[in-house]
């Protein structure tokens, strides 16, 4: 027996994204964002209401960054998640993120979370509130990469956003093996 919710915006795992860009006096801002992923080849879709600091700061620059919110910073993430940049211009100095300018794109790289990607703006559409943007570089913290030298989920501990029970949940253990466990079943 299933029992029917309606519509509603639930996806599980819903990464939790924290999306930098510098404000128009050169100060970082930061705002969590759980409703992106890839959206192409090179490219990553973010939804960012218009009315956000972080939706005219990338308009205005056309950069940003998208880091893994991890375990390790639940609090911090969530934070910029929850105060605004118009109304708290610091709030990156508050959540203690460690801003550096990122080599790809003028945007900030939080040195707290491990894994970010630099991005340059393709478009923004502001009804939608839908931010696309090239992929220009994926960097990552060498504390999270394996013997092999290749990006650690376990290292790394990104966090999903439950959106039923609004909870952050830390991904967990490895549950198979892409393109190779289907062949179980091939003939």
């Amino acid at each position: 027996m299933r029992k029917d919710f309606g519509a509603q915006t639930w996806l599980f795992p819903m990464p939790v994204l924290i999306i930098g860009t510098y404000n128009e006096d050169g100060s970082p801002n930061a705002m969590n964002a759980a409703w992106g992923g890839i959206h192409d080849t090179n490219q990553i879709g973010v939804c960012i209401d218009p009315g956000h600091k972080t939706a005219e700061n990338l308009q205005k620059k056309g950069f940003f960054t998208v880091s893994i919110a991890d375990a390790a910073h639940v609090v911090e993430c969530d934070y910029v998640g929850i105060v605004s940049g118009s109304e708290t211009p610091d709030k990156v100095k508050k959540a203690n993120f460690t801003a550096q300018k990122g080599k790809f794109a003028d945007a900030p790289v939080f040195a707290e979370l491990a894994m970010t990607l630099e991005c340059r703006l393709v478009s923004y559409d502001d009804k939608a509130g839908c931010a696309v943007g090239e992929i220009l570089n994926v960097s990552a913290d060498e504390k999270i990469l394996d013997e092999n030298g290749r990006i650690s989920p376990a290292k790394l501990r990104p966090i999903t956003f439950d959106p039923v029970n609004h909870t952050y949940i830390e991904l967990g253990a490895v549950a198979g093996t892409a393109f190779k466990d289907g062949f179980k079943l091939k003939d």
